[in-house]
């Protein structure tokens, strides 16, 4: 009990400086300043309560099958389906390792769906990706090099 009188007096404090340092630069009516006070001091008692009773979920097996289809995969953000993920995780300041940490996937769990990653690596291949050029694979090695032509002739003189 003594920590929660403590910590609401701490709550109390805080919130009397907030609304002090506002009241200071801004005009307020003093018959609002008491609710001004309350408002202050229940959004600070808000945050600090909220920080604290919520457990980080974590995805369950069923949940995690349920998120990856051939066609897209399922976001635990937000429940939406993408392509590929890492754009999205990207957007809300989430790296691929930080996200399989959250929701406690492993770390094989795929970034991008299986048909996405087929398609662009049947593109890859059919713009000849990784294969060798095809001019230095049609350059044979042992051909001798071409030999001088010995003299030349002069130009004629009604050429000049």
């Amino acid at each position: 009990m003594a920590q929660s009188n403590g910590g609401s007096l701490r709550f109390v404090t805080l919130a009397s400086e907030i609304v002090s340092a506002y009241v200071s630069h801004n005009h307020v009516q003093s018959a609002d300043l008491p609710g001004l006070l309350n408002e202050v001091h229940a959004a600070i008692r808000g945050i600090c309560d909220a920080g604290q009773s919520q457990p980080i979920a974590k995805a369950t097996a069923q949940e995690i099958r349920r998120s990856i289809n051939p066609d897209f995969l399922i976001s635990f953000e937000d429940g939406k389906p993408y392509k590929t993920l890492r754009r999205h995780l990207t957007l809300r300041g989430l790296t691929p390792e930080a996200y399989r940490a959250k929701w406690g996937l492993a770390s094989d769990y795929p970034m991008t769906a299986q048909s996405y990653s087929e398609q662009r690596s049947q593109l890859a291949r059919s713009l000849g990706l990784g294969q060798p050029r095809a001019a230095a694979a049609a350059a044979p090695e042992n051909e001798p090099a071409p030999q001088p032509a010995g003299k030349r002739r002069a130009r004629s003189k009604e050429a000049v």
